[in-house]
């Protein structure tokens, strides 16, 4: 068994991103392919020269700082003061594009922004069409913009709690949404787009590149480590079908089990597939001069030389602040989420959820389509909502008119 420890924002921006950190072009002009480095073919005793070796573990704080990055600021807005239609928990794809549906509805919506998205180490957003390539800040920036330009708020802050409250005087749902500077705001319905955050092994140097040399995704990060060493540092039974993904990319394939259980069958596979194993734990990251990820070191001192680690981390919906909402939380495949139905709808009423939060493996595309689906399902059960309040009003008034 292997200790986790460090929970850090995932890569993606609930989808596909770059490293910050380009890797060497792996194609050349004259054959179109670049040879292996050497380096990565052996174990070696000793790290490889130029390299450096990374001799502590990071804390959790020094993991969170490494990993965690801000979006760039941005004029917030003031938060209403009265009761409105919506809020939305989390300013990423999914809820800047329920926020955006809710608003061309003519509700009014505010989106509680902790300016924290998953995707903030990555330069790029990738297999989003029309928008590959396109720095994930910047569509972050024009989310806000055309949310605003339908007369939507966007909010910095940190949600603490979220709980509902006393129904309006015709009955509807309300909720309070605090947040850490004190603040609070009323909502008839809440939309949950907090997405998640995933689970890295134990292995020192390893936060440090996340985002960049250590990846997740062969679909976010796959096109720009083809060719290159890789390593799948196996994590559970979900990086035997991640290292048949990342083959698909590498002729130049290494597979850590890391204390895992990889059964004779996976083994035969991997043997036709031309995937090497090492069944030796690793135990740290070795790193090159200039500091970039240069292999691993075994428990039994020697090191294997990748270019590349991809890690299938366990990934865990943030729920932080809004356990008062009474969500269930479910089990799945590759970690926790909360539990939705279609259109993000959840056993409490009044309460959605959409995106990573919900589902784990959403890219960008899939989590702004939750969000939009969600946004309008709010906007119809509103509707209807508003409907039996004048049905209401006109029967406190006049007692037969509401039945002609």
């Amino acid at each position: 068994m292997h200790a986790w420890r460090l929970t850090i924002p995932s890569l993606h921006l609930y989808g596909a991103i770059t490293r910050r950190r380009a890797l060497p072009a792996p194609r050349t002009a004259q054959d179109g392919r670049r040879p292996h480095p050497g380096l990565s073919e052996q174990l070696t005793p000793l790290p490889p020269p130029g390299t450096r070796r990374v001799d502590r573990t990071m804390t959790d704080k020094e993991g969170q700082e490494a990993m965690t990055v801000a979006t760039p600021p941005y004029v917030s807005d003031a938060l209403a003061e009265q009761a409105v239609d919506a809020v939305v928990i989390g300013g990423g794809a999914a809820g800047l594009n329920g926020a955006l549906i809710l608003a061309r509805s003519r509700r009014s919506v505010v989106v509680i922004d902790s300016g924290s998205p998953r995707n903030a180490p990555a330069e790029a957003v990738h297999g989003l069409l029309a928008l590959d390539g396109t720095p994930p800040s910047e569509i972050l920036r024009r989310g806000r913009e055309q949310v605003r330009q339908y007369g939507g708020r966007v909010v910095s802050g940190e949600v603490v709690s979220a709980e509902s409250a006393a129904p309006s005087t015709d009955g509807d749902l309300r909720f309070t949404v605090t947040l850490a500077d004190g603040r609070s705001i009323t909502a008839r319905r809440i939309l949950v787009a907090t997405g998640l955050t995933d689970v890295l092994p134990e292995v020192p140097g390893l936060a440090e590149h996340w985002g960049h040399s250590v990846v997740h995704c062969p679909y976010c990060h796959g096109w720009e480590v083809r060719d290159e060493p890789i390593g799948i540092l196996a994590t559970g039974p979900a990086s035997i079908n991640h290292a048949y993904l990342f083959r698909q990319l590498t002729e130049d394939l290494t597979y850590f089990t890391h204390g895992t259980d990889l059964d004779e069958d996976s083994r035969a596979r991997f043997a036709a597939r031309g995937i090497r194993i090492v069944d030796t734990p690793v135990t740290e990251v070795v790193n090159d001069a200039d500091g970039a990820l240069a292999g691993v070191r075994l428990a039994d001192g020697q090191v294997v030389a990748r270019r590349v680690l991809a890690v299938a981390a366990p990934m865990q919906a943030r729920t932080k602040g809004l356990e008062g909402l009474g969500l269930e939380v479910q089990d799945l495949p590759k970690g926790r989420g909360f539990a939705s139905g279609p259109a993000g709808t959840t056993e409490v009423p009044g309460v959605w959820v959409a995106g990573n939060v919900t589902d784990l493996v959403a890219q960008v595309g899939a989590s702004a389509a939750a969000g939009a689906l969600a946004g309008a399902d709010i906007n119809s059960t509103l509707a209807t909502a508003d409907t039996d309040a004048a049905l209401q009003k006109i029967a406190e008034a006049s007692p037969t008119a509401a039945t002609r």
